[in-house]
């Protein structure tokens, strides 16, 4: 992309915050401060805009020092900040980043609303859990908005130098994150493939990041604080007893707290001795064999035989 003049570049950014909804009251803070960074690059006979006129910029004028940047800033220096990185990252990319979604509707565009109200039904109908959907949808709603400031207004017209641009916008965030935004994408790539939106397999064509599995070393509890807890409970009544079995079920079988918590009378097979129920993550069936000798699974059955539940489809381990 051929570098504009500054003021070229501001006009153009202008018209992308006006595109994106930006209050009257916040374009007039921008303009004000674009302004005087016009006025600060005549200063220095400079035309263009680059990294080092910002940092220049702000601590000419402002007393921030580049060595502070990474620091805890007050909320003003933070927004005199987010003035030169908005500049450079309109420059670079041609959209506009480190936006605040919150309270904002990302789409505004009536063919993306579609395209995402499809996009949100055919992951539902992949049964993916509502937080995977709600996660595929924003991230694409992201990536939509990205097409929108590139000029691409049908997904047909997508390809893979802006796949590959969007990938771009996402530096500096962590692994994990990256990881998951282009999982996101490559979900939304294959369903415009499977709607013959896109001929071209761009999925496939997308870089995967691998993130690191462990960033830190998990937290563990020992086998004596463990005994502390299992012998603080009062099993001298049902609500001890049931958690009792809570407690058991997880630290000896690993179940999720999720899964422990849809527990039914229905899911206890005591003819074949076998515990099966559908995993919330995975959402596929797991069994696990029963042991009446097994101190975990005895109590379990002690709990289940005296709970005051006596219904197939009532969740056992609620509160009494």
């Amino acid at each position: 992309m051929q570098k504009k003049p500054l003021e070229e570049l501001l006009q153009d950014l202008e018209q992308e915050l006006l595109r994106l909804g930006y209050t009257e009251g916040s374009m007039k803070f921008y303009r004000n401060r674009w302004k005087k960074i016009i006025q600060f690059a005549e200063g220095r006979d400079e035309i263009f805009y680059s990294e080092q006129l910002g940092i220049d910029y702000v601590e000419h004028h402002y007393q921030i020092l580049e060595k502070d940047f990474d620091k805890t800033l007050s909320q003003k220096d933070t927004q005199e900040l987010r003035i030169i990185r908005m500049i450079g990252d309109f420059q670079l990319h041609h959209t506009v980043l480190r936006r605040y979604y919150k309270h904002r509707k990302l789409l505004t565009d009536s063919y993306y609303i579609g395209v995402i109200k499809d996009f949100k039904r055919y992951c539902e109908h992949k049964d993916y859990s509502k937080v995977t959907v709600n996660h595929y949808v924003k991230q694409s709603e992201r990536f939509m908005d990205y097409l929108v400031s590139q000029g691409i207004r049908d997904c047909h017209d997508v390809e893979l130098p802006v796949i590959n641009g969007y990938i771009r916008t996402l530096a500096g965030y962590t692994y994990k994150t990256v990881e998951q935004n282009i999982c996101s994408i490559r979900s939304f790539l294959r369903y415009l493939q499977e709607q013959n939106i896109l001929q071209t397999d761009l999925a496939s064509k997308t870089p995967m990041i691998q993130a690191r599995k462990q960033t830190r070393i998990p937290s563990v509890w020992t086998k004596e604080e463990l005994d502390a807890l299992i012998g603080a409970i009062d099993r001298g009544n049902p609500k001890g007893k049931r958690d009792y079995a809570i407690i058991l079920l997880a630290c000896v079988l690993g179940l999720r707290v999720t899964d422990i918590k849809n527990l039914t009378f229905g899911c206890f097979d005591w003819g074949t001795k076998k515990l099966t129920f559908i995993q919330s993550k995975t959402r596929e069936t797991y069994s696990v064999r029963i042991q009446l000798d097994s101190l975990t699974h005895r109590n379990v059955f002690k709990y289940i035989t005296t709970s005051i539940h006596n219904c197939i489809t009532v969740r056992l381990l609620w509160r009494h």
